[in-house]
């Protein structure tokens, strides 16, 4: 038998439910342990320089941080049922929902999970059930408030009534495509699972799907995203409702129309910080110059830039770029300038005159990659 792969994370962990569905789709050998075990805290830990979950041991004793590191990391090693789709309509949609549905939708998912009461009490005992699993209610609190108050620290709005209908209406809305979608697909793309089901998980499972307040809406309105999420955590690629389904994409890089809606969706929603992000980021790197094998940032991990003076369509705009998400967003924008003018025509066309087009388009004039879970300079154009 293969020699599992250790995963560290939580059922809380936004991240840790992609890196889990990719694992289990992909039939990767693993096992799952919290980030309270003394090996994370020992080893793994010291070897990423990241608190951050999810972490991959592998067997031969490398540490991956970064759950679309860990992906890329693991695809070549294990090609069956692959991640990424081979051609150029459905690998753009794949790596801009790898983009706007984990990092666009973070936002809507972890406002939810703080601003609603009834998530509360849940909320903290799972936080302290992660770092004290057999310990008694009062640990299980007292721990699970720590976390809560290094979450809530980053910036919490007012919980209002008014905020919270906002984000309930802006939940259903995307449910209801969601819900159209899966009604006659088992995946994004069809009959074959891909990153783009794993990017929803951070959103659709570890929060919305499993927090109180999420969950009682998406049940109420969204039985087929349940039944979705439900089956994203089981190793089988099809599930009863689509037995006939061949594991496949769409044919002819056909991606279907109510998947594209959910696109849009994203799109009109959380496209604008990451086009700002890749504008306000090339311009800090112009005045800074970097060298190509440059490390950037070697004391952070997730840096974000001092804010820049950038224009928009006209409106001026003072942003501070996301370097993770300039990264994740260089991931369509490389592979959309690698293709013929034909397959760049057709992306352009599926994504139509929107902000994702724009994203797309952008030129890379310095490539980002990540060494030893630090951003560095890989080349410059």
């Amino acid at each position: 038998m293969t020699e599992p792969y250790t995963l560290y994370g939580s059922y809380a962990s936004y991240y840790t439910a992609k890196t889990r569905s990719c694992l289990r789709k992909k039939g990767i050998p693993f096992v799952e342990r919290l980030p309270s075990d003394p090996m994370f805290r020992n080893k793994v830990r010291p070897a990423s320089g990241s608190h951050r979950i999810p972490q991959l041991l592998t067997p031969g004793g490398e540490v991956v941080q970064d759950s679309v590191q860990i992906q890329d990391h693991l695809e070549p090693l294990f090609p069956a049922v692959p991640a990424i789709p081979s051609t150029p309509r459905q690998r753009i949609y794949v790596h801009l929902l790898e983009l706007l549905g984990s990092e666009g939708l973070v936002r809507l998912a972890w406002l939810h999970r703080w601003v609603f009461a009834d998530n509360r009490d849940f909320v903290i005992r799972d936080f302290g059930r992660s770092f004290k699993p057999q310990g008694s209610d009062e640990e299980l609190l007292h721990y699970g408030q720590l976390i809560a108050d290094r979450m809530m620290s980053y910036g919490l709005p007012e919980s209002t009534a008014a905020l919270r209908e906002q984000l309930d209406e802006q939940y259903k809305a995307l449910l209801a495509l969601f819900e159209t979608h899966f009604t006659d697909h088992p995946y994004l793309l069809g009959g074959h699972p891909s990153a783009a089901d794993y990017a929803v998980m951070g959103a659709l499972h570890a929060h919305l799907g499993r927090d109180p307040a999420g969950l009682q809406v998406m049940q109420a309105n969204a039985p087929r995203v349940f039944r979705w999420v439900e089956h994203m955590n089981t190793p089988e690629i099809q599930s009863p409702e689509f037995y006939h389904r061949p594991i496949e994409y769409p044919a002819n890089d056909e991606v279907p129309a109510t998947a594209l809606a959910v696109l849009a969706f994203l799109g009109e929603h959380y496209a604008e910080p990451f086009v700002l992000s890749c504008l306000a980021f090339a311009q800090a790197m112009q005045t800074r110059q970097p060298q190509a094998g440059e490390v950037l940032w070697p004391d952070q991990d997730q840096p974000a830039l001092p804010a820049e003076h950038i224009n928009l369509h006209g409106q001026a705009h003072e942003h501070s770029a996301n370097v993770h998400g300039v990264w994740l967003a260089q991931r369509a924008q490389k592979y959309f300038h690698t293709l013929v003018d034909d397959a760049r025509a057709s992306v352009v066309e599926m994504l139509g005159d929107s902000l994702l087009a724009e994203l797309v388009m952008m030129p890379v004039e310095f490539e980002l990659e990540r060494q030893n879970n630090r951003f560095a300079i890989a080349r410059r154009a």
